[in-house]
């Protein structure tokens, strides 16, 4: 059977962006990238005459190179053509094309970066700034409490930034000692809570009106307080906590609470399924950090370290080889 009529690119980019969001279940955040993507693939495509759905696997070839030129991370070309197999797998699916042409292209080689690692100790003091915040009226009380439940949960179970701001108001019930999340994907699942977060949980839940949708209510498009917001509240943590603010992101303090488990013996399956994470190889890269720190460890303070500092240093000075 020959596949039907190719649409144009703005009705096949369309039908796309509708599947992910209804059968996958895709975030908007998941749907813009696939658009911005795709978009720019066919601006690409437009000044060479085809479309998004007629794109043969050479200019698909080409377009990748065009993206290399302009200095592009590999980490993000690897994305676009993700994003390309999985729009060209759709319309070799639906009978919009016979093949996916995008599965002929090499996947730019990436090396994932290790997580940016914040101490136990930068962590501590990271929450103990939410603790410290000021208390002079009515509203700085309202605000302290919820800067210490937003940073008290996100430590206790390493939530994605936006499933936490996210929360619906019944994502816990009182006294519960754990939290109900639906992550990427719509995949449900239940993150034990920490005596502090509950305590934390429970003294914010004062201000949470029976009508609210989220848990952080907020009274911007979304309904909840917005993720820039969040960053925004943990940098001015970090400068009351003498941390440099450009360390400090939502997403450090989930790498944090998935490494300190790590370090401290947790079952990668366990951290796997509350990070949320669909593949446990994602989960193992807490194991390279866990290695990695322990490296610098004995780099920084074994004898022996410094013994070889202090030869690799004359060596230098003799300009010859080590």
């Amino acid at each position: 059977m020959s596949p039907a009529k190719p649409p144009s690119s703005d009705r096949a980019l369309a039908l796309f962006l509708d599947m992910m969001a209804a059968e996958r279940s895709a975030s908007p955040n998941t749907l813009a990238a696939y658009r911005r993507d795709l978009t720019q693939l066919d601006a690409f495509l437009t000044q060479r005459g085809e479309t998004l759905s007629t794109a043969e696997a050479d200019t698909l070839a080409a377009y990748m190179t065009h993206l290399n030129t302009q200095q592009m991370a590999a980490s993000t070309a690897a994305r676009h053509l993700s994003s390309q197999r999985r729009f060209y797998k759709f319309l070799q699916t639906e009978g919009l094309r016979a093949d996916n042409p995008a599965d002929r292209l090499k996947r730019p080689r990436t090396l994932r970066p290790l997580p940016k690692l914040l101490s136990p100790q930068e962590t501590e003091r990271l929450i103990a700034a939410a603790y410290a915040l000021p208390q002079d009226s009515d509203r700085q009380i309202r605000a302290r409490a919820r800067a210490i439940c937003l940073i008290e949960l996100l430590y206790a179970t390493g939530l994605r930034v936006s499933e936490l701001v996210g929360l619906p108001r019944h994502s816990s019930q009182a006294d519960s000692r754990v939290l109900i999340v639906r992550g990427k994907g719509g995949r449900e699942r239940m993150v034990p809570l920490s005596e502090p977060a509950q305590r934390a949980l429970t003294d914010w839940r004062v201000y949470v009106g029976d009508d609210e949708k989220f848990l952080f209510a907020a009274r911007g498009k979304a309904g909840h307080l917005t993720r820039q917001r969040f960053a925004q509240i943990l940098q001015q943590l970090a400068v009351a906590a003498g941390l440099s603010p450009a360390r400090i992101s939502p997403h450090v303090v989930r790498h944090a609470f998935a490494t300190h488990l790590v370090e401290n013996g947790a079952d990668l399956r366990a951290v796997q399924q509350m990070l949320g994470h669909a593949d446990i190889s994602t989960t193992q890269i807490y194991t390279h950090v866990v290695e990695a720190r322990k490296k610098a460890l004995v780099d920084e303070n074994h004898p022996i370290s410094q013994w070889r500092g202090l030869g690799d240093t004359a060596a230098d000075e003799k300009d010859e080889p080590v």
